[in-house]
Formats: C-alpha cells, structure tokens, sequence
C-alpha cells in the first residue's frame, strides 16, 4: 500500500514543481517589461535651473560688452577733449585777438568735460553693478556645490543600502510560492526605489550641468572685470589730467582777461588826457608824422643798402610768426585813438597791432633777416620808443616798438625765426606795457595778420 502510493505523491510532487517552473518562465518576460520600463522625465525644477544659470551666463555678456562700448565712447571723448584742450592752451599761449571767443571756448571745454564725467559715473556704476551680479552668481555657485554633494551622498547611501539589503529578485519571490499579489508588491517597490535612483542620478547630472555653467560664468566674468577695471582706471587718470589742464586754461584766461582790462583802462584813461589838449595833440601829431616819415625814410635807405650789398634777398618765401603771445589789445586799422595820425582814408590810423603780455616778455623775430636798426625812436620827439627794425628781404621789414632798452641783437645781425630780439617795455608814449608790431611790404605799412 504504501509502496503503491509513493511513486504517486512522488510524481504529482514533479508535476507541481513542474508547474511552478513553468508559471516562472512565462512570468518573466513580464517582469523583465516592468523592470525595464522607461524612467519618468526628470522634472522641471533641474532644467529651469541650468537655463537660468545659462539665462544668467547670456546677460552678464551682454552687460561686459556694453561696458566696452562705453569704454571707447569715452575713449573718443577723452581724445576730443583732450585736443580741444591742447588747441585752447596754444590759443592761450599764443595771439588771443578775442578774449570773449576763447571764454566761449573754455566754457565749452567745461560742459565737455563734465559731460565725460557723467559717462565715468555711469561706468563705474555698471562695474559695481556687475560686481554685485557676480557676487550671486558665485554665491549661486557655492550653494550649488553643497546641494550636489548632499545628492551625491544620498546616491551613494541609497546605493549601499540596497548592497547590504540584498534585494530578492522577482524570480525568487515567484519561485518561493508567494501570490501573485505580494509578488506585485514586491515589484511596485523594488521599481519605486530603482526609479528613485535614477531620477537623483539624474538630478545630479543636472547639478553638475549648472554648476559647470556658473563657474564658467564666474571665471569669464571675473577675467572680463579685471580688464574692465583696468580701463576704468585709466579712464580716471585722463579725466584727472583734463581737469588738470582745464583748470590751468581756466587760470590762464583769467590773467589774460585781467591784463586787457587793466590795459584797456589805462589806455581810456590815457586818452582822456590826450583828448583834453586838442591843440596840443594836432600840434604833436603833426610832429611825430613829420619825424616818422623821415625814420622810415632812414630805414628805407638802410634796407636798400643791405639789399645792394647782397646781405637780403629781393623777396621773402615764407611767412611770419607771431613775435610774442598774449591778447591783442589793439588791432591794424581804423581806431578812435586821437594819438594816431590820419591814414588809409582814416582820422586816425593804426599801423601795426598791439600785443599785450606780462612786463619784460621776451621778443622773438618774426621770421629770419638781418637786424637794420636797433635803438631808440627819435620820431617819437622828446618820449621816443626803442624799436628793433628787422629786414628779411628788399620789400618787407617787421617793426618792434616799445621794448625795453636792452641790446640783445645788434644792426647788421643776421637773425633766425624765433630768436630772441628784445623785451616788451614800455618806452616811448604808451598807455601801458604793448609790444607795437608793425609789417611794412612794398613801402607801406600792411596788416600784419596778412603773412602769418
């Protein structure tokens, strides 16, 4: 009997072994679906932020580059005002004939200038602006690498635990007789943890996407300040500089203008007194014409002389320079001036231009020649003037009035532009300390302005 019913449980033992095997084989190509079903897609919050690191990345870019645009515009400016500058200064230390132009022009230098101090301004303003925005970026930054370390550690964890759990696999829990139901279970969690896993691998990706972004941010951004903060300090030392010369410019109109007021008062002044003795003007008038006539005579016969010897050339190529700076208290022409005699359909003509400096301003020559007379006026009657009557060709002689007696060149010296022929006094009858500049071209005598 019961060797009978052996083989029996025996083989119906194998059929449900057999059985459960079969279950298992036809299980799991549905397991194998379930565990390799694709992930979720990983959520916004990861790619959100790598766009704005990007976002970020695109608008620091834009920032440094309108920086360097405003760099050359003030480039630009700082060239522009400097040559203004320069052009005003030479003005100044040269022939000013209009002081109220040359204000026009300093208070022009002025508005200039402080509008190339509003550009500054607004630089400097951009580079803090740029600096606070990349003091985020990198607290951005170090708040992203403690947030990725965290991630790493947790995967790691997370990794470990499921090492040490070791998970029984589907096959296992199918083949151990468990219902369908806990095997289900079984998987739903299994599934829930490996998704898990991925999604933080993914999210680390991520990280390390946006934290690649910031600190590329960070480093260009840093390289590109230095260099801009570079520039900005160059920047400054030119506005320095123009102020520097500005204010000199500024300092130096305002001692020319006071000169030319002090000379125009003294020569009102002068003219009153003149004014009050017509006769006696008519009369000393009549005289200096009549004295001036014969030096002009002796000075034609000095030049012709010259000429004859072959010490001048019969034509002058070239042109003449100013012989001193300063403001141009009286001009070539027609004045009301009662001390000059009747000329060029004039009452009172003026053959030369007054030039007004400090005392003792050195005179220069107007253009290469042979000095022709050196000394004193006698024209001029009983207050004669000390001239120096220079030659540079058989039609054309400058004239030099008023110096103080000084003999810093000699009649018959050979002169070359610019050399030094004497010093701006006051001999002679004079309202004040001039230099009285005179051309004589072809026998009269012409506007000086004409040849420079």
């Amino acid at each position: 009997m019961i060797s009978a019913n052996v083989p029996q449980r025996f083989a119906r033992s194998r059929t449900g072994r057999r059985h459960r095997i079969l279950l298992a084989f036809l299980a799991v190509p549905f397991l194998v679906g379930l565990l390799v079903a694709p992930a979720a897609a990983p959520g916004p919050v990861q790619g959100d932020e790598l766009s704005r690191a990007q976002q970020q990345q695109k608008e620091l870019k834009q920032k440094i580059a309108n920086q360097k645009a405003l760099i050359a515009r003030l480039n630009t400016s700082q060239t522009s005002l400097a040559g203004a500058i320069a052009a005003t200064k030479d003005e100044l230390a040269g022939i000013t004939d209009n002081l109220v132009a040359t204000r026009k022009r300093v208070t022009k230098l002025v508005a200039d200038i402080n509008k190339v101090k509003a550009e500054y301004k607004v630089l400097v303003y951009q580079l803090g602006d740029l600096d606070h925005q990349l003091g985020n970026i990198e607290a951005q930054e170090t708040a992203k690498k403690a947030e990725l370390g965290e991630r790493k550690a947790e995967l790691a964890s997370r990794i470990r635990q499921a090492y040490e759990a070791e998970r029984t696999s589907m096959l296992e829990t199918f083949l151990s007789g468990a219902s369908f139901t806990d095997m289900l279970a079984e998987m739903s969690t299994q599934l829930d943890a490996a998704e898990q896993d991925r999604a933080l691998a993914q999210q680390i990706a991520q990280d390390r996407a946006t934290l690649l972004a910031l600190h590329q941010t960070v480093d260009e951004t840093h390289a590109q300040t230095n260099v801009l903060r570079q520039e900005t300090a160059v920047q400054k030392q030119k506005l320095d500089q123009r102020l520097k010369e500005l204010k000199k410019a500024q300092a130096k109109l305002k001692k020319l203008e006071a000169a030319a007021k002090a000379a125009l008062a003294a020569q009102k002044a002068r003219y009153k007194q003149i004014a009050a003795d017509k006769a006696k003007l008519r009369r000393a008038v009549a005289a200096s014409a009549a004295a001036k006539r014969r030096l002009e005579k002796k000075i034609d016969n000095l030049v012709a002389r010259q000429y004859n010897q072959g010490n001048i050339p019969s034509k002058y190529n070239g042109s003449l320079r100013w012989p001193m700076p300063g403001s141009i208290s009286g001009n070539f022409g027609c004045t009301s001036f009662p001390w000059y005699g009747p000329g060029n359909g004039c009452a009172h003509f003026h053959n030369g231009i007054d030039i007004v400096a400090p005392y003792g301003t050195a005179v220069r020559a107007a253009g290469p020649g042979r000095v022709v007379y050196v000394g004193w006026n006698y024209a001029d009657g009983a207050d004669p003037a000390f001239i120096v009557i220079i030659a540079h060709s058989a039609n054309l002689t400058t004239w030099y009035a008023h110096l103080q007696p000084r003999y810093p060149v000699s009649a018959g010296q050979v002169v070359r532009a610019g050399q030094v022929i004497g010093y701006e006094g006051a001999t002679g009858r004079v309202t004040g300390a001039h230099l009285h500049w005179m051309v004589e071209y072809n026998g009269s005598f012409v506007n000086p302005k004409l040849f420079t």
